[in-house]
């Protein structure tokens, strides 16, 4: 049995298969401590540009927030389907510092983090949100491969 420090758990999410297991992970911790998950995506936020497609001007950002909306969705549906109440919340920034400073001003009980996430530079054997998630929270950081 889990203990039930477990009660708030902070879930970064960005659509990877890593980030579904953690998703997973977080779900199992929930059931057994009656816990709650914040599910976390964190866009980094492009240079401020527009372009020019398909006859309109086009924002990155509103790409970027619509899949974010997608995961967000599909977390909950992943939640509610297990039982587990889920609050979604999106951020702009690094997702590193934001996701520690996320968790530390709202007082998690633990972190749940995919390994690697979407990220064209991965590090070898460890993301760099995950690596910096670990280092510098000072809660519990569960990594999920």
């Amino acid at each position: 049995m889990i203990s039930s420090k477990f009660e708030k758990i902070l879930v970064p999410l960005d659509g990877s298969k890593n980030s579904a297991r953690g998703l997973d992970m977080a779900i199992s911790l929930a059931r057994q401590t009656q816990g709650q998950i914040i599910g976390l995506y964190v866009i980094q936020r492009p240079p401020h540009i527009a372009f020019r497609g398909a006859g309109s001007i086009q924002y990155p950002e509103k790409e970027m927030l619509k899949d974010a909306e997608k995961v967000m969705e599909a977390a909950e549906r992943r939640c509610a389907e297990n039982g587990i109440l889920f609050e979604r919340k999106i951020s702009f920034g690094d997702p590193g510092h934001t996701i520690v400073k996320f968790a530390r001003d709202h007082k998690f009980d633990t972190i749940v983090i995919g390994a690697r996430g979407r990220g064209a530079i991965k590090e070898a054997f460890f993301g760099s949100v995950s690596n910096y998630t670990v280092h510098k929270s000072d809660m519990p950081v569960i990594v999920v491969k």
